[in-house]
């Protein structure tokens, strides 16, 4: 699976990409969103980035800022599902030929069509629909979770990582999830874990602690019109503060985002760093992309897009990331937002 083939997640994409590029790869990770909108898909897509030998990198204004190549051994293997060191796990339940003790290991074969069939955005429910037990509800057990620890324990059959991808991670039993805690803490060197789940509410706290989020937007534009509106008026006061630089209503500002909490403020990260992309489209090649460009306020609107020029979009684009990843890793989001400030203030400056 490449990054091209997951619509309406380009922003993801990218970010997901930086990741790696960058080196910060953490060693598990929860993508938290519905599987229709591409949750596994991307995943499995990070993954087989990881692995590419040959990783595509696009120039600056591209929809995609890399992907992989899609032809390398190691694409194809992933393409195809069958990497001998990517495993997968998922909800089973008995059926017509497994009739006790069901666990992924006896399914991987269905799995692996099920996910070519539905492009890998199939729900829960298809998948029961195509095993044949509609009425039933699966379950990731103990044994899953035992399976699991002896695969990562072993070498890597080609030399790189060793991914593990669990699909619907909410359906871990107790003692599944109690098993892997060790192993997401603590596992082989270059393992990487993938758990992907609709609801973090149904997964034990001590599983979430452990993990890195990656949230994943319905597709489209990823905000519901409320969070759109909310998000834009935060954008346009901001950047107005930022050219005067007053510090007391600046402070003001920061005090309210440092209010909102950690998922919020990665969010309007994520708006800022796409509105500031759309708007270098508009400038350097004439391309508008939606409502990205429409912040609420006309005259904000038709002036704001001509400040962000190749002399400052890539310098902004990495002290958003570089604030997003401090806000991943529970920094101060009132030092956080306060630095990030000081340096879009003087970036905004650069006329070329």
């Amino acid at each position: 699976m490449q990054f091209k083939d997951i619509e309406g997640q380009q922003f993801l994409a990218n970010r997901l990409t930086e990741i790696i590029d960058s080196g910060r790869i953490s060693h598990a990770q929860l993508f938290l969103g519905p599987t229709a909108s591409g949750s596994l898909a991307l995943a499995i897509a990070y993954a087989q980035y990881l692995g590419c030998e040959n990783r595509q990198h696009y120039p600056e204004g591209s929809a995609l800022r890399a992907d992989s190549c899609g032809v390398c051994p190691n694409c194809r293997k992933y393409a195809e599902l069958v990497h001998p060191d990517l495993h997968m796990v998922f909800p089973t339940t008995t059926t017509a030929t497994v009739t006790s003790k069901p666990c992924a290991e006896d399914f991987q074969e269905e799995f692996r069509d099920f996910m070519q069939e539905c492009r890998q955005v199939g729900t829960e429910d298809d998948w029961y629909v195509r095993l044949g037990v509609e009425n039933k509800q699966g379950m990731i057990r103990e044994k899953d979770a035992d399976n699991i620890i002896r695969t990562l324990g072993l070498k890597s059959y080609e030399g790189g990582y060793k991914v593990l991808v669990v699909w619907m991670a909410e359906r871990m039993n107790l003692a599944a999830a109690n098993t892997l805690l060790k192993t997401l803490e603590e596992p082989e060197g270059k393992t990487l874990l993938l758990l992907v789940a609709e609801s973090r509410d149904r997964l034990l706290s001590t599983i979430v602690s452990r993990v890195q989020q990656v949230v994943v937007p319905d597709r489209g534009t990823g905000l519901s019109a409320g969070r759109r509106e909310e998000f834009s008026n935060l954008f346009v006061s901001w950047m107005r503060l930022l050219f005067k630089l007053n510090m007391k209503p600046l402070s003001d500002w920061v005090d309210r985002i440092a209010a909102t909490g950690r998922e919020t403020q990665k969010l309007f990260l994520q708006y800022a760093m796409e509105s500031l992309r759309a708007c270098f489209l508009k400038t350097a090649a004439g391309i508008k992309l939606g409502d990205e460009l429409e912040f609420g306020d006309p005259k904000f609107d038709q002036a704001f897009p001509a400040m962000i020029a190749p002399g400052n979009i890539a310098q902004m684009n990495e002290a958003l990331n570089e604030t997003l990843f401090a806000i991943e890793r529970n920094a101060s989001a009132k030092i956080a937002f306060m630095q990030l400030s000081f340096k879009m203030s003087r970036y905004l400056r650069i006329k070329k």
